[in-house]
Parts: structure tokens; sequence; C-alpha cells
């Protein structure tokens, strides 16, 4: 079913599908609406705080901090966690590779709730005048420390093509992961172009990533970098364009693998939806970058719901002519949907039964268990 596109300054608080992506009630978010009188729900408050090491984040100033980069800076070492109460966040932020072990609680554990988003691009012209912020810069928050975990929030980055018509470098990246044991659950991510970077912090660091029943939106390459990152029952939906007269709209998956890494993306249980046209997305194609030539993307789709906007018969793409994704790691497994049908056998490469046992959350994430139940 085809939707015209919703305000692109109101998707933060009603993105199309999210709701049901995520098993919660329909309608609009009312984040920052209202104060609530227990902003922080059943997580405490700066009167009655959980442990010395817990602060509290409000806009309407009833917690430790109104920003969220504030809470970060002052909780310094390891093992903090943050408590956002509902409100939309409009800052950047960044966590310090040295704030390990950090933990983000949305407090009314519904991520419509609670965004932090901010607008930069790759193109954006920084302030001081030294140039543009590039694709990593343009990050509305970036994670470079281990054992991050967030709960029940929205990271999104509102910047929009048709506001800046004489911008050429367009990616403008809602979340930067790039950390190991990194962990997201029930979290939305939303943007356009390169919404999703899960990355790591240098190129012989295997980080591991688990994302858990979290929706995530956009149309050129927006799930994307070299990180082992798992995606388990994740909702992913592909936006319309209106500046392209037609398909491909674009990309969902571009991972840039490290060619020694012998774990990529892990896509499994999940669902692939789209408000465009039918067939007019890729399911992926396979980013080498010039920082690592030698790079090989892998990605693994499997026992996913693949809707009529992924172009069956060519799913993939090549992006640069010196590495076309029939020679890149892309498999599938016992994929259903109209998206998923085998139409050209040799444009579907998939797994044996043998093969596929390989590929699970525990094969990919080791010894760190971020899906057991607690």
């Amino acid at each position: 079913m085809h939707r015209p596109a919703p305000s692109r300054r109101g998707f933060l608080l009603a993105t199309a599908g999210a709701g049901a992506a995520l098993g919660l009630a329909a309608g609009p978010a009312t984040a920052g609406a209202r104060p609530r009188p227990r902003p922080f729900g059943r997580y405490g408050s700066p009167a009655a705080r959980h442990t010395p090491r817990t602060l509290y984040v409000d806009p309407h100033g009833r917690g430790d901090f109104t920003s969220v980069q504030a809470a970060v800076t002052a909780a310094a070492g390891s093992g903090w966690t943050l408590v956002l109460a509902p409100g939309t966040y409009r800052e950047t932020v960044l966590v310090d590779a040295d704030r390990t072990g950090a933990t983000w609680i949305g407090a009314s554990q519904d991520p419509r709730d609670v965004v932090i988003v901010h607008d930069n691009a790759a193109g954006t012209p920084k302030p001081d005048g030294s140039g543009t912020y590039g694709t990593s810069g343009s990050a509305t928050t970036t994670v470079r420390a281990d054992g991050f975990t967030a709960r029940w929030i929205t990271f999104a980055n509102d910047w929009l093509r048709a506001d800046h018509p004489g911008v050429t470098g367009t990616q403008a990246v809602a979340l930067k992961a790039m950390g190991d044991r990194t962990a997201f659950h029930h979290c939305r991510f939303l943007g356009h172009q390169d919404t999703l970077y899960a990355d790591t912090r240098d190129l012989g660091l295997f980080a591991r990533q688990y994302y858990a029943h979290c929706y995530v939106e956009g149309d050129v390459d927006f799930v994307f970098g070299r990180a082992t990152a798992v995606y388990e029952q994740c909702h992913f939906r592909t936006l319309t364009r209106t500046d392209l007269a037609g398909a491909p709209y674009g990309f969902v998956f571009a991972p840039s693998t490290a060619g020694a890494n012998p774990r990529g993306y892990l896509v499994t249980r999940g669902r692939v939806s789209s408000e465009a046209p039918d067939g007019h997305y890729k399911l992926a194609r396979p980013w080498v970058p010039s920082s690592d030539t030698t790079a090989r993307p892998m990605l693994t789709v499997r026992e996913t719901h693949l809707g009529a906007g992924i172009d069956a018969v060519a799913p993939y793409a090549t992006m640069r002519d010196a590495h076309p994704w029939q020679e890149q790691r892309f498999r599938e497994y016992r994929n259903t949907g109209p998206g998923a049908a085998i139409t050209v056998p040799e444009n579907r490469p998939r797994l044996t039964r043998a093969e596929a046992a390989s590929h699970t959350r525990e094969a990919y994430l080791g010894d760190w268990r971020p899906y057991a139940r607690r």
C-alpha cells in the first residue's frame, strides 16, 4: 500500500509504520507537549536516585540536566546510567571511548516519547569556517565507547534535501555506533541517507553490535558500516522520493566489512516495508571505501519478510565497478514476501541449510549475550 510522504519535519513523532513495528499504540507521540508529573517513571528521580551512578535528564528542568550531552560530560568513567524523560532533545551528542559501560533509558518505555535529533549533513558548513562536517561529523549521536546500551529512544537526523538544494553532501547520520558490545533495544533511527552508521573505531577492531526490535527508516544506504552487527526482529522502512523520476530510489544496506572479519551484518526475523512504489529499492550494495580497498562487505538476510518495495529481479547493485556485488559476501536464507521472490536465481545468492547454521546471533556475537532475558 502506498501512502503520501508525511511532513518530514513531523516524521520524528509520527513515523509511518513505527508504532506497528514496535508493538505500540497507533497515533503521534506527545514528546515535549506537556510535562508529566512523574517524568522518570519507575526509574527514580534526583530525590530518589536508584544508584549513585544514575543521572536524570529532563528538558523541563526536573532532572540533574536539561541536555543529554551535559549529562554525558558529567558521567566521567564507566558504568553510568542516564534516564531520559519524555521530550525532544535538539542537540548533538558524543560519548567518548573512555565512558564505557553506559546505559541510556527512555523513561516512558515508548521510543516515540524521547527523541534526540539534530540537522547536520555531510555538506553542512561548520560554524568556524573550517570546512564541512563530512559523513561522520554529521551524526546527531556518536557512540565511541564499548559496552553501551540504549532502550526506548529515538535517534534522528531531520536534515532535508529539499531545504538545501545546493548541498551535494546529503549524507545525514542519526547515529554512529563504533564500540564493541553495543546494544539497542526498542529504539528508532530516523533519517534519509546514511541513517544508521554501524561501524568500528578502527579497521582492526571487529566491534560487535546488537539491535533488537528496532525501527530504521531512510533511502540511500541507510544502514551501513563495517561493524559485526545483528539486527533481530527489526523493521526497515524505505521512504518515497520526490526528487527522482524513477527507480532505484536507494538501498537499504551498504556494509563495508573488513576483509579479515568473518562476520558482517546479520538480519534475522525482521521485515522490510516501503512507502515508495513497488520495486523501487535495492536490498543492498557493497561499500568498499577508499580507506580500505581490501574490504569484503558481508550481509546475510534470513527468515525476513521483504515487501514489494524491494526489486526482486535484481535486489543487489554495485557501488563501484571495481568491486561488483557478486564478489562480496551477500547471502539470503528462507526469506518471504514479494521482494524475496526468486525470479533470476543468479541474482539471489542463498545459503544452504548447513551454511545457515553458522549465521546466527550466537555465532556472530560469541561470548557476548545481549539477547539473554534478564
